[in-house]
C-alpha cells in the first residue's frame, strides 16, 4: 500500500465535513439509500445500514458533492478508508487472488 501526504487543511476539511452533512438532509440522499443498494459491493441493505462514502475520500482531495458521494455498506466503507477508485479495484483484486 502506497502512503501519500496530505496537503488538505483542517479547515478545508471541517468545510468538506459539514457540506456531507448537509448533503445527508437532501431528498436527493435519501432517493438514494431508499434503493438500498451499496455502491461498491453491490448488495442489498436497510437504508440504515448504509453510509455516505467519499469515492474520491476528503483527505485525498474529494469534496461532498453529488457526484463524489455515494451510499455504502458499513463494510465497504471500512474497508475502502482513503483509497482512491483505482486503488480500491487493486484492494478487491488482491482479496480475490
Amino acid at each position: 500500500m502506497s502512503y501519500f501526504i496530505s496537503e488538505i487543511s483542517a479547515q478545508l476539511i471541517k468545510l468538506e465535513k459539514e457540506k456531507a452533512r448537509e448533503l445527508r438532509k437532501s431528498r436527493w440522499w435519501h432517493n438514494r439509500l431508499a434503493i438500498g443498494k451499496c455502491y461498491y459491493c453491490g448488495n442489498f441493505f436497510l437504508p440504515e445500514d448504509l453510509t455516505m462514502d467519499h469515492v474520491v475520500p476528503i483527505i485525498r482531495g474529494g469534496k461532498s458533492t453529488r457526484g463524489n458521494v455515494v451510499p455504502s455498506c458499513k463494510e465497504c466503507n471500512n474497508n475502502k478508508k482513503y483509497l482512491l477508485p483505482m486503488e480500491w479495484e487493486a484492494y478487491l483484486k488482491g482479496l480475490n487472488e
